[in-house]
């Protein structure tokens, strides 16, 4: 069994608080951007290298897989970063969830919630760790 990528695809409300975040503040590119059923940005796939993150509404899903519309989903991401002093700047005025700290498996951490209420941690993880 071989597996190539895992992407994970984040539910939320309004995507465009989150294009603000991770396009305005992180430098991410949107590579694909679908309308949902309101005629507003309904899915989005936005990279940085070879980074990649999707979202979508929950009307969109709700359209898409009704199966899910009642669903409660929650996603946290877990994001490895080169150095944590540029991610610093751009995250200054977002909800911090988890102070920066040291963990014993040598990564320095800080986590913080998106615009789209899911939580995000980036780690700047020392080389042989």
């Amino acid at each position: 069994m071989e597996m190539k990528k895992l992407t994970p695809v984040l539910v939320v409300d309004s995507i465009q608080p989150c294009l603000d975040f991770w396009v305005g503040r992180l430098g991410f590119t949107k590579s694909v951007e679908v309308p949902g059923p309101d005629g507003k940005t309904g899915f989005v796939i936005l990279n940085h290298g070879p980074v990649e993150l999707m979202y979508q509404t929950k009307a969109s899903v709700a359209a898409d897989i009704p199966a899910f519309a009642k669903e409660t989903l929650r996603s946290t991401l877990y994001l490895e970063v080169a150095d944590l002093a540029p991610i610093r700047a751009a995250i200054a005025g977002q909800p911090i969830v988890l102070a920066e700290r040291t963990t014993f498996y040598g990564a320095r951490e800080i986590g913080i919630r998106e615009p789209g209420g899911h939580f995000v941690t980036f780690a700047e993880v020392s080389e042989g760790k």
